[in-house]
């Protein structure tokens, strides 16, 4: 049987190898990402280049059909001088200048959008290389940290004794996650993404046939490239949203409860009270990660009509309250029940509990469910 001091070590030691893991699987974003980065920057410095040669070759031709305009009208107010045959080949210079003229002015417009959008595309992906970087320096601020505390982690976590399958959950926690993710970007950008390829190469097709359709397939995959645009940044916010790293715990909190309740359609009301200041961020995630849970609760298995959050931020602790009016369980039954998973109370009460903190469950079937949490602030 191996000592409790064992089983804490190895705890350590397999949260350190998960964020091991995952540090690498954002340094092979990063990559991907820089190469895309360098691709994208590539073609853009092509592309400008295209558009300043053809703006040099419309303004040439420019210069030549207005020649060929006055020249026509020269022959034409002095046909006397001149053979039909001149008067002919005067106006067919005009004509087909024009024509050249129009098809280039064409094709410097959509030179221009594709600038445009390559612009616009590289900044997206600058934006996305720097978050990818800036978590990857996260992870490696934790793991360093870890690492060297590790001596003291024994002595740190033996009152903790109800939570020595800790390092399990977070594994069981992330691969849970990840598969969420996975699920979520196979649903939706990977789909959309395969969709847009295939009505851009749909485009360039129609280019050649009927330049009128081209316009409408653009503005269809212009909202395509929008919507997956707005399904990548859900699932970022749903991993980590930068409001909680930038602004802090309340504004995270009120932003996700908005979308939330937009969402659901529901009667809902936020109540915050207290000094709206900054906690150490394991506070912040910890309780942001319980509301999360809370919320989603409400939204699978409650069917609430009615939600009331309050948040009261006192000198030495912040207490949060959850309540909804919908079905109501009995929460010794989903305790016990492992298929239930505990609606991920179990979890909840965990990260309290890591916190030193209270988490308790009142709910009654049919008449709604309240959670109320306190956790304590160190000065």
């Amino acid at each position: 049987m191996p000592s409790e001091a064992s089983i804490l070590d190895k705890v350590v030691k397999d949260t350190i190898s998960a964020i091991e893991t995952g540090k690498r699987q954002i340094y092979d974003i990063a990559e991907h990402t820089m190469a895309e980065y360098n691709r994208l920057k590539n073609e853009l410095a092509e592309v400008k280049k295209e558009v300043v040669d053809l703006i040099d070759e419309v303004d040439n031709l420019a210069l030549l059909e207005r020649k060929a305009r006055v020249r026509l009208a020269e022959v034409s107010k002095n046909f006397h001088l001149y053979t039909e045959a001149d008067i002919k080949k005067a106006y067919e210079d005009v004509q087909d200048k024009k024509l050249r003229l129009m098809d280039l002015k064409g094709r410097e417009k959509l030179l221009r959008y594709k600038r445009d959008n390559l612009e616009l595309s590289l900044r997206r992906i600058k934006d996305m290389l720097d978050k990818a970087e800036k978590l990857a320096s996260h992870l490696a601020a934790v793991t360093n940290y870890l690492n060297s505390d590790l001596a003291n982690i024994t002595s740190r976590f033996l009152e903790l004794e109800q939570l020595q399958n800790l390092g399990v959950n977070i594994i069981r926690a992330q691969e849970e996650e990840r598969r969420k993710v996975a699920r979520d970007i196979h649903d939706g950008p990977a789909q959309l993404l395969a969709n847009i390829v295939m009505r851009a190469e749909f485009c360039l097709k129609l280019m050649e046939i009927d330049h009128n359709k081209v316009k409408e397939e653009l503005t269809a995959l212009q909202q395509m490239v929008r919507q997956s645009l707005q399904d990548v940044r859900k699932i970022i916010f749903d991993l980590r949203p930068m409001v909680l790293d930038d602004l802090g715990l309340i504004p995270a909190i009120r932003r996700y409860f908005e979308e939330f309740t937009a969402e659901a359609g529901l009667t809902a009301e936020l109540v915050t009270t207290g000094d709206n200041r900054r906690f150490a961020t394991t506070i912040e995630v910890a309780l942001f990660r319980v509301f999360q849970e809370c919320l989603s609760n409400i939204r699978k298995h409650a069917a609430a009509t009615q939600l009331l959050v309050k948040i009261e931020v006192l000198h030495n602790k912040v207490n949060m309250s959850v309540k909804d009016n919908g079905a109501g369980f009995n929460p010794k039954n989903v305790m016990a029940d492992k298929k239930s998973e505990g609606y991920g109370l179990i979890g909840m009460r965990e990260r309290i509990q890591i916190l030193k903190g209270e988490f308790s469950v009142t709910s009654v079937p049919k008449k709604g469910t309240s959670i109320h949490i306190s956790v304590p602030l160190e000065d």
